[in-house]
């Protein structure tokens, strides 16, 4: 017989994982898919959202400065307001940039962060990262499977608050006026619709999604290092994005819990395909695996497995 408890810790381990990345997709999903911004800093920005709420959270430690102990609560909201303002930094001195500048620019910025997470060992552990990072919930249900299966709960409730507000803003008039500007932003700024400013508001919410992304995940693996938030996140997540339909929030959704699937299930494969001795270059057959993924979507479905509703679209 199949061992059940183990099935329900990696079954609801694996579920916690995907709604991270789904909260992450959905902000780049309001960037890209809504606004056309080419954001290739993701993972910079999720890495600012897990560093604040860590650094906030955590008891006090005598070798890195924070350890303020906060709940858990406020390092998340701390993490959404320091992402939103990275956000907004970089977005004031980027966003006129366009496509490939954007791009390129985005990218310096996120290895930017990265080496400052890897060498401000004073702020943030340095290469050793940040450990003892509190998880919400163990108070009341202790450590294991119940644990797990309560922050399950905690983070699909947050996944689907964001998706609904998101799901508002989208198709109110403020929406209306990104798709106006993602399709010709001379046209709506003909209309008096200042594009920038536009812009700018898509970018920070954005950035402040990946930020509370960051920060759920920093809180269910309790430890984070720099080497969490390499370029090949930003490459994961936009993989989720392409897969599952960008311009749609469900699309999104479903891209991130189809790729992680994808991803879990091909390691797996090639752990017990592989010899132990090849297993670390072997690794990179994932990404490999992802980008045919990616390209075989392109193909047979170009605008992903839950692509933009194109009447909803004319309609707004």
């Amino acid at each position: 017989m199949p061992d059940l408890a183990g099935l329900l810790s990696y079954g609801s381990f694996f579920l916690v994982f995907a709604c991270c990345f789904a909260i992450i997709v959905l902000g780049l999903n309001l960037q890209w898919g809504f606004t056309g911004l080419f954001n290739v800093g993701v993972a910079g920005f999720v890495a600012v959202g897990a560093y604040t709420s860590a650094i906030l959270t955590t008891p006090d430690t005598p070798d890195r400065i924070g350890g303020f102990g906060w709940p858990v609560a406020a390092g998340w909201l701390a993490a959404m307001g320091t992402s939103g303002l990275a956000g907004l930094l970089v977005g004031a001195l980027t966003l006129r940039l366009r496509d490939d500048y954007l791009a390129i620019t985005t990218f310096g910025v996120a290895v930017t962060i990265q080496l400052v997470a890897t060498n401000a060992q004073a702020l943030t552990g340095g290469p050793f990262g940040v450990q003892f990072i509190p998880k919400p919930l163990q108070g009341w249900l202790g450590t294991g499977t119940p644990w797990t299966l309560g922050y399950l709960a905690l983070t699909a409730a947050l996944l689907a608050l964001v998706y609904r507000a998101l799901e508002q803003l989208v198709r109110s008039p403020w929406g209306r006026v990104l798709r106006a500007i993602r399709e010709d932003e001379d046209a709506a700024a003909s209309l008096g619709k200042r594009a920038y400013l536009y812009r700018l508001q898509s970018f920070v919410i954005g950035s402040a999604l990946m930020g509370l992304g960051g920060a759920v995940y920093a809180h269910f693996v309790g430890y984070i290092a720099p080497e969490d938030f390499l370029p090949i996140l930003t490459f994961q997540l936009w993989a989720m994005l392409i897969v599952g339909g960008s311009g749609n929030n469900r699309g999104a959704v479903l891209g991130a819990f189809v790729v992680w699937g994808f991803w879990t299930a091909a390691g797996g494969l090639l752990r017990g395909m592989v010899p132990q001795a090849e297993q670390a270059r072997a690794a990179a057959l994932q990404v490999v695996l992802i980008g045919v993924l990616i390209a075989l979507m392109l193909v047979l479905r170009p605008r992903g497995i839950l692509g933009e509703d194109v009447a909803v679209s004319k309609l707004h």
